[in-house]
């Protein structure tokens, strides 16, 4: 793992964050000696998985609307 400079780390911040999604963490150590770690926060779940809504709606009522949508649509 590469250990920046707060300089480095200032000039190159778009490259030091490909890097830390690609490796996991990167290190930028400043003048006085102290060491921080940048790592990509992990996502929990899908971005896909959202809850459900309660429509109070039956399966055979929307089964029904898009029937009648259908028959309404020319062919």
């Amino acid at each position: 793992m590469r250990v920046y400079t707060y300089s480095e780390a200032r000039q190159n911040l778009a490259d030091l964050l490909d890097q830390a999604g690609e490796e996991g963490e990167v290190r930028i150590r400043r003048r006085d000696g102290s060491e921080y770690v940048i790592r990509p926060r992990r996502r929990d779940g899908s971005p896909l998985d959202v809850p459900p809504v309660n429509t109070e709606v039956s399966t055979e009522e929307i089964v029904a609307a898009v029937r009648e949508g259908r028959e309404r649509t020319p062919q």
